[in-house]
Formats: C-alpha cells, sequence, structure tokens
C-alpha cells in the first residue's frame, strides 16, 4: 500500500480534489489515516451484507471507489445475487476491475464507471452509500435517496456513511479540532492537513445527522438507526419495513 503524500509538498494553487490516478494509487492509506473509524464501518457493512443481501436480488456499492465494501460484500452475498459497484472515476474503476478479475468466483460483479445519479436501480437488497453523498451536490440528494428507497425490496436495507457537521458551533469546533488531532497522530503535517482542506472545500459538503435522518424518513424509510459515530464521521442505517399485517397500515 503506497503512503499518502499527494499535499506533503507546498502547492502554488490548490485545485478541487479530484478521484485521479494518484489518489486511486494512496486510496487505501489516504482513507485509513483520514477517517476515525473506518475499518469499523467496512466490518459492519460485511456483517449487514449477511443479514440483508437476498439470492436473486441486486446490491449497489454507490461511489465504490477501489471496492474495498465490494470485496467484502462478495465474500457473503449468495452466489445468484448480483453487485453493482459504481463510480465516476475512471482511475478507481479501472483498478477495481483488475481486482475483481483476479479474485475467485462467487456471485457476479459488475464494475461501471458511470454518475450515481444517473444510475437505473431495481430489485435490491442492499445498498451502500460509504462517504459518497458528501460528494454529490446537495440539490440531487433527495432524489437519488428516493431513487434507492423505490429500489429496495421490502425488508432491503441502505448504509449511509458520511462526514457531518453539528449545527452547534462549539460542538461543531470541538469534532473539528479532534479530527485535526486524528490525522497529526496517524503521521499527516499541519502542511498536508490544510491543503487538503483546501482542496475538499467545494467538493465535499457534509450535512448533519438530523437532515440525513429526515431525507431519509421523508423518502419512505420507516426504520432510521443512526448506528455509528466517530468525532465528525457517522453511519446510518435505514431499513424498507417489511408490510404491516392485515388491518395496520403498510409502510410506504
Amino acid at each position: 500500500m503506497s503512503r499518502d503524500q499527494i499535499y506533503s509538498l507546498p502547492q502554488t494553487r490548490i485545485g478541487d480534489f479530484t478521484f485521479d490516478d494518484a489518489v486511486a494509487d494512496v486510496f487505501p492509506d489516504m482513507i485509513a489515516r483520514s477517517v476515525p473509524g473506518y475499518s469499523s464501518i467496512l466490518s459492519m457493512i460485511e456483517q449487514l451484507a449477511s443479514r440483508f443481501i437476498r439470492p436473486g436480488t441486486n446490491v449497489y456499492d454507490l461511489g465504490c471507489s477501489l471496492g474495498a465494501a465490494t470485496m467484502l460484500m462478495r465474500g457473503r452475498a449468495p452466489a445468484t445475487s448480483r453487485i453493482y459497484a459504481i463510480d465516476n472515476s475512471p482511475a478507481m474503476v479501472a483498478r477495481l476491475k483488475e481486482q475483481i478479475g483476479s479474485e475467485p468466483n462467487r456471485c457476479d460483479v459488475v464494475v461501471q464507471e458511470a454518475d450515481i445519479c444517473d444510475t437505473p436501480m431495481s430489485n435490491a437488497s442492499f445498498v451502500v452509500m460509504n462517504l459518497t453523498l458528501q460528494f454529490v451536490s446537495i440539490e440531487k440528494r433527495t432524489e437519488l435517496i428516493q431513487t434507492i428507497y423505490d429500489s429496495l425490496i421490502p425488508g432491503g436495507a441502505m448504509l449511509l456513511s458520511e462526514k457531518i457537521r453539528f449545527d452547534e458551533h462549539d460542538q461543531n469546533l470541538l469534532m473539528v479540532d479532534l479530527h485535526h488531532d486524528f490525522k497529526l497522530a496517524h503521521g499527516y503535517s499541519e502542511l498536508e492537513i490544510a491543503q487538503k482542506r483546501t482542496a475538499l472545500e467545494n467538493r465535499l459538503l457534509p450535512e448533519s445527522i438530523d437532515e440525513h435522518t429526515v431525507r431519509l424518513r421523508d423518502a419512505g424509510f420507516r426504520c432510521v438507526a443512526p448506528w455509528f459515530q466517530c468525532f465528525n464521521f457517522a453511519s446510518i442505517l435505514a431499513v424498507k419495513m417489511e408490510p404491516a399485517g392485515p388491518g395496520t397500515e403498510l409502510s410506504k
């Protein structure tokens, strides 16, 4: 695994962050050293795959990057299910296709270079957006979540992990500072942290847990469970409930 040194030298002009070849080369190191609790989220994705993926259904890893979640789900998915790993980064998609080709055959994995906002989805039992929605334009997020909900079978689930912000100023400042300390503790310099922050400020647009929860409920998810938080990163499990029995209100 190559070490992330993309922002280690001073840059006269810092452009917007992009998932290009340079980032793809160091991405596992970058995300492990930048996202507190990342390994815990991945292990939960693997566990949830066993619980929610059904034979003959589709699974979507939206914004799959190098396919860490895809590969874990593939190990737990029934052979008759199919995983769609989708990302708009050519560099990420190319590397994932190489990895998929070298793995033993399990369930079918389809790797696609595409915009997740324009991707048709259907017959889904499990959908993962692991640190992806934060890079989608805010005005497109509601429609995307609705598309995901509509694609899920009853009993299907969505896992949404995001960098979050806090409405209370002092709380938000504290979490930002603790995240800063986390990156320092994992070997990033003040220069690297500052330059990457500048590159991300127009690309990564965080929202609060409440904003995500309201959007998920408005889409139709009756069970919305924030299950993980570490500093300013959180993960939410949302389940499309089975229809209720006779004489009770049906879920949307």
